[in-house]
């Protein structure tokens, strides 16, 4: 069972940024798709960015332009950039990573980002 903790989360004021940090106990590159969802108060959860295996990348409208998802295989570490923030980005973010083979999704337990006016 692959374990997947959160870092980086914090408290900025708008038009800052913060990058997040998720460490995976395992291998990455035997996920499908690895990224990050957010989850507000109020609100459902929805997906921020996506990186496929292959390196391909998608974002919500949202954040088009100002997040940045990336991979690094061989540490097993998935980021996202988050620049220009904006107080409506504050919410609780999760890892999240699938494995399509095995019909898996695995979840960490989320760090919370709190953008300031």
């Amino acid at each position: 069972q692959v374990q997947l903790v959160e870092s980086g989360g914090g408290l900025v004021q708008a038009g800052g940024s913060l990058r997040l940090s998720c460490a995976a106990s395992g291998s990455i590159i035997l996920f499908n798709v690895i990224g990050w969802y957010r989850q507000a108060p109020g609100k459902q959860r929805e997906l921020v960015a996506g990186i496929s295996s292959g390196g391909r990348t998608n974002y919500a409208d949202s954040v088009k332009g100002r997040f940045t998802i990336s991979r690094d295989n061989g540490k097993n570490m998935v980021y996202l950039q988050m620049n220009s923030l904006k107080p409506e980005d504050t919410a609780v973010y999760y890892c999240w990573a699938t494995n399509l083979r095995e019909r898996s999704d695995y979840w960490g337990q989320g760090t919370q980002v709190t953008v300031s006016s």
